[in-house]
């Protein structure tokens, strides 16, 4: 398992719009991908799940992924978030 911290940039965080892209983003890996933000951890490939976590703007948040390309995964999610999406 890879876990990395980052910090959502961008100017709307993560509402459906970008929430929809990351999720499409996550889908192209067959890792399992988890977001955790606090205390809370939901399916990253979920649209309910991630907007249920209501990531804005400067909220730190924990993506871990878990399979055969787990770190291909997480690099690239955190190159997405960074980029401002």
């Amino acid at each position: 398992m890879v876990s990395r911290t980052v910090v959502v940039q961008n100017q709307v965080g993560l509402h459906a719009k970008t929430a929809t892209l990351f999720i499409q983003k996550a889908n192209e890996y067959a890792s399992g991908i988890w977001l955790e933000k606090a205390d809370r951890r939901v399916n990253a490939k979920s649209l309910l799940g991630v907007l249920s976590l209501g990531i804005t703007r400067g909220t730190e948040i924990v993506l871990s992924a878990d399979g055969s390309d787990e770190d291909a995964a997480i690099e690239s999610l955190v190159a997405f978030i960074n980029s401002g999406i």
